[in-house]
């Protein structure tokens, strides 16, 4: 069990902290309860990574205020071209720990759509989101970083679509760091009723060189029968963050919820990705980028289990790993018992820029029922150079042939991302994290 010695907040800092924003009782109760649980639970199991010798405790600050805005036009340069300020609807932007800016389209509205921060809908929505809160998608004893989370967390939103309720325009977040000291540990409820629908899309952005803050991101997502979710994120957060990112989501009945995630970020992580597909027809289609550079250390967990009969849930996951960076990739079919009909394919595949850069695709069937399909491919590889001749022969540069060549490596997953500014956005951080 790793040690907690160096964990530098004490169960009194976080009732003071809940007292502080008023959290409710229940709340508050989850809080105190999940920080003695820290002591006691085990690390989170990351394959052939040895996390005793990260830092996930040395905590500077529980809050660290950022400045508000009026408008969209007084944002960060960095953030504005995040965002399409001309057309966009609906949005929240978080100001390190603080409530920066939110916009919801009327209509929206009146149609029962909720979009608040998560230290606001706690208390305006307080029954709603106890209902969901740590409860189906991720569990608050899970292990010692999901209590940590619980007990400090200190930002984050709550979507939910009402039913029969299609949300056309998408929701987007961005969080804005750029205080050395500040930590996040924001939490990100949604919850999509019985045909709804909705596209939800976030962005993590440091605007310093280095951080000395934690970074414990949860995601949970809540599809009920016959909803659709489609969830987007590009996080680029600065070097110095000690990362873990537990993004996770339940279908019901018919239900889909598809993910395209560009994990960019300069510090070691974590990254657990798990979709329980637990509705009859139910399905998952969950596309990750990486690029890893300097000493970082990644382990990216992804996991469709299988529960409802004829679900489907496909893994795709391209990385580029160059200087001395490694990563782990484990992506996990698991078709349980009685999950008849199901479909489970995944393919991962690592791209290796230098000799000390290192790379590890471990692709994972778990099949207890008869009648289902599945397959799996895997590859760890260097720069075809047949790839680069060809290109070069027609005048290309050797660099701009590597370029392109990575480009077209990464780009099933970029081009799945619903926001053009997005999309955009990841490209620009896939050319200065390769190029660099």
């Amino acid at each position: 069990m790793t040690s907690i010695s160096e964990l530098t907040v004490t169960k009194s800092d976080v009732e003071s902290f809940a007292k502080s924003l008023n959290d409710p009782q229940w709340l508050m109760d989850i809080r105190t309860t999940a920080m003695d649980k820290v002591a006691t639970l085990d690390m989170p199991k990351a394959d052939k990574t040895k996390l005793d010798k990260w830092n996930f405790f040395n905590v500077e600050s529980l809050n660290v205020d950022g400045e508000s805005f009026d408008s969209l036009n007084d944002l960060p340069e960095d953030a504005k071209q995040l965002i399409d300020i001309e057309s966009v609807k609906n949005i929240y932007v978080q100001h390190n720990n603080t409530k920066a800016y939110l916009q919801l389209d009327d209509e929206l509205i009146n149609q029962g759509v909720i979009l608040q921060d998560i230290k606001t809908a706690v208390k305006e929505h307080s029954d709603l989101v106890q209902k969901y809160f740590m409860q189906d998608g991720v569990k608050v004893d899970e292990n010692k970083l999901t209590a940590l989370h619980a007990a400090l967390m200190n930002g984050g939103l709550f979507l939910y679509v009402p039913k029969n309720v299609e949300v056309k325009e998408p929701i987007q977040m961005v969080t804005i760091h750029d205080d050395e000291n500040a930590s996040l540990y924001n939490h990100v409820l949604i919850v999509a009723e019985e045909s709804a629908q909705v596209t939800y899309v976030e962005n993590y952005i440091s605007t310093v060189d280095r951080s000395n803050g934690q970074l414990n991101v949860v995601s949970e997502v809540i599809a009920k029968d016959n909803a659709k979710v489609t969830y987007g994120a590009v996080d680029f957060l600065t070097e110095g963050f000690t990362g873990y990112v537990n993004r996770r989501g339940v279908a019901a009945r018919d239900a889909v919820i598809d993910w395209a995630l560009g994990l960019m970020n300069d510090g070691d992580t974590i990254n657990d990705n798990t979709t329980y597909l637990m509705g009859d027809n139910s399905s998952s289609d969950l596309k990750t980028v990486v690029v890893g550079r300097g000493e970082q250390k990644l382990n990216f967990t992804t996991q469709i289990i299988h529960y409802g009969k004829d679900s489907i849930g496909h893994i795709l996951k391209h990385g580029v790993m160059k200087d001395a960076a490694s990563s782990i990739f484990n992506g996990v079919g698991y078709i349980k018992k009685a999950a008849s009909g199901s479909d489970a394919q995944q393919e991962s595949r690592v791209l290796m820029l230098s000799e000390k850069a290192r790379g590890d695709a471990n692709p994972i069937l778990l099949i207890d029922e008869d009648d289902v399909t599945a397959g799996h491919a895997a590859s760890v590889g260097r720069v075809d150079p047949m790839q680069l001749f060809y290109l070069m022969s027609r005048g290309i540069s050797q660099e701009e042939a590597e370029r392109l060549v990575i480009h077209g490596f990464l780009d099933p997953v970029v081009r799945e991302l619903p926001i053009e500014s997005v999309q955009k956005q990841l490209r620009e951080v896939i050319e200065q994290k390769v190029l660099s």
